[in-house]
């Protein structure tokens, strides 16, 4: 992998490069790979689904929550065999094809795929979760308790 990403920390990094593509807009992304590289599919995009499990409480016992509905793809780059793999939730094939895309150019090289279509969508990332957190906080109360005389 070209760049300057440590062998160590390169799983980590297209870990959550991964889970950023999966909750990119579809949309965006399609925009941002601006000449999507020649590839073959490994694993056409298929759609199915997949447990999600939950814990009460974050600590307690795990429990089937229920199914979500997933896209999947594998692809191979023509010119450097590299292959990638996208999962997305919902039903969007081209979303998922366009995930495994990206993982594929960012393992060729990692330095230019973060700053072309990684570094933009953290940012717009960003911007929405800030976005929502002060929403969220105009909304907030805050409780008191008042001490009465005859409770001291």
């Amino acid at each position: 992998m070209a760049g300057t990403m440590s062998p160590e920390s390169s799983d980590e990094f297209r870990k959550a490069a991964l889970g950023l593509l999966a909750r990119a807009p579809a949309k965006r992304l399609a925009e941002l790979i601006t000449e999507p590289p020649a590839h073959d599919y490994l694993r056409a995009p298929e759609i199915g689904t997949v447990m999600v499990r939950g814990r009460a409480g974050g600590t307690g016992a795990a429990f089937n929550l229920g199914e979500m509905t997933v896209t999947r793809a594998s692809v191979r780059l023509s010119g450097s065999g590299t292959v990638g793999h996208g999962y997305v939730q919902g039903r969007d094939k081209a979303h998922a094809r366009n995930a495994a895309l990206v993982d594929a150019m960012l393992q060729d090289d990692a330095d230019e795929v973060e700053t072309a279509i990684l570094a933009p969508l953290r940012a717009e990332e960003n911007a929405r979760r800030a976005a929502t957190a002060t929403e969220a906080a105009r909304t907030r109360v805050e409780f008191f308790t008042l001490v009465r005389g005859e409770d001291e």
